[in-house]
């Protein structure tokens, strides 16, 4: 690989999608034993996963039937664990 004079080079497209590396991006670099290595910071497939994760919650709670939706975590999740049957509870003011 050659670097120009600005001293800049490409990043091989399976080593950056390897490391999750995308346009925009934040990289850091060091130096570690005569070799220099690049290291994403924050990368942006961190939160694209999260904004994936996120999409598909959206989609799971719009498809719950209004008696379902009123329900809390805990009341899910004693609904999935098979215990008492789910009970909304009355929410007061919003956080």
């Amino acid at each position: 690989m050659l670097v120009t004079e600005k001293g800049q080079v490409t990043i091989p497209k399976h080593i950056r999608q390897a490391a999750g590396v995308a346009p925009g991006s934040e990289v850091t670099f060091s130096l570690e034993g005569g070799k220099i290595v690049i290291t994403p910071v924050g990368t942006s497939v961190r939160e694209d996963r999260r904004a994936r994760l996120e999409a598909a919650a959206a989609r799971v709670r719009g498809s719950f039937s209004d008696e379902f939706a009123q329900l809390g975590a805990d009341e899910i999740m004693r609904f999935i664990r098979g215990e008492d049957p789910p009970q909304p509870q009355v929410r007061r003011g919003s956080r």
